[in-house]
């Protein structure tokens, strides 16, 4: 009883401490590129400084894998490469480079809202693409978090249309870039089952997508910046890529942080903490950064968190309940196999 006790206290203390960490990188980064962004105007090129970072260190990562494994890293062929993952890399570009680039117009609550109807997009290309069947429930799921949204951005004293609009096309894109991700890496002969594998593919393609949208908008203003390349200031500058850097370092503890509250608990797990860090973040925004928030506003919330309690919740239903008829399946199968081998043995005695 008290092996049984312990092995619980240490799985419940396991699975905390994961979620707290995996907190320290999704919050942090939030916060992180809000306050970089009031002092650099420039969300594109922050954004590309992060995949360069994120490639470079899952490269480094998979050396390290590879060296205490003895095995060599999954490397897809061209054809692959680019029929399959350059469709996912498009969309994440798309989704990161938009949601940095609406920090420069809306506050961190209002993004945070917009962000969560990510959950509707999804839904709606898993439909779509038929890795969901449309059920009641997902009617449900879709009325609460579009009602909520629209509570929540009702009479919103800290509104903006322009970053509203980037931060909802940036949740429609993670819509699609989650549904791809989730068809990318349950595809076994790709081999991109591990997320180090699978950020190392998509981040030269993540850059080669957003540099034409970086070069478009920001280039010219990129060339005569005084804070890069026009700058005089060496330790200003230092300073500057220093803390660009530091960003692609939370983008990548974010990615693994994700990755291993996955693999340690479970897709559930990371649903609910999701909820739970969207109140925390909220609650950060209106004490350390001022948001402004109305009693609409709240409730909008609310109603919002429980459209998506109710989406994780039908999730978990539907999983166990396939689970469940999987092993009914498995069962009647193996019934039938000795059904079959007592009547092969009762003809071999007659013979």
């Amino acid at each position: 009883m008290g092996f049984h006790c312990c092995a619980i206290l240490w799985k419940v203390l396991l699975t905390v401490g994961l979620v707290l960490f995996y907190y320290c990188f999704s919050i942090g980064i939030t916060f992180y590129n809000k306050w970089l962004l009031k002092r650099f105007h420039l969300p594109l090129f922050m954004t590309m400084v992060h995949l360069l970072m994120i490639y470079l260190l899952s490269a480094v990562c998979r050396e390290l894998i590879a060296c205490y494994n003895g095995r060599t890293r999954v490397m897809l062929l061209w054809t692959d490469y680019l029929k399959k993952v350059a469709p996912t890399a498009l969309a994440t570009a798309l989704d990161i480079g938009l949601s940095n680039w609406s920090f420069l117009y809306i506050t961190v609550s209002l993004y945070t809202m917009t962000k969560s109807s990510a959950v509707l997009f999804i839904l709606f290309f898993s439909l779509l693409f038929k890795l969901e069947e449309a059920r009641a429930g997902l009617i449900l799921v879709v009325l609460l978090i579009s009602g909520g949204l629209f509570m929540f951005t009702f009479k919103a004293t800290q509104f903006d249309t322009e970053g509203f609009l980037l931060v909802l096309a940036a949740s429609c894109l993670g819509g699609v870039r989650w549904t791809l991700t989730q068809i990318l890496m349950q595809k076994a002969e790709l081999g991109l089952q591990n997320p180090i594998d699978a950020m190392f593919h998509l981040q030269p393609l993540m850059f080669l997508s957003l540099f034409p949208l970086f070069l478009g908008i920001e280039g010219l203003h990129l060339t005569t910046s005084e804070q890069l390349f026009r700058s005089h200031d060496t330790h200003g500058l230092v300073v500057l890529l220093s803390t660009l850097c530091a960003g692609g370092l939370l983008a990548f503890g974010l990615g693994y942080s994700e990755f291993l509250l996955v693999s340690k608990t479970s897709s559930l797990t990371l649903s609910i903490a999701g909820i739970f860090k969207e109140l925390c973040v909220l609650l950060l925004a209106t004490h350390l950064l001022g948001d402004e928030m109305s009693l609409v506003n709240w409730l909008g919330f609310a109603v919002c968190i429980c459209g998506i309690a109710l989406h994780v919740a039908l999730k978990s239903t539907y999983a166990k309940g396939s689970e469940t008829h999987k092993l009914h399946r498995a069962e009647r199968s193996t019934d039938m196999e000795l059904l079959l081998l007592g009547r092969e043995d009762e003809e071999d005695e007659e013979t």
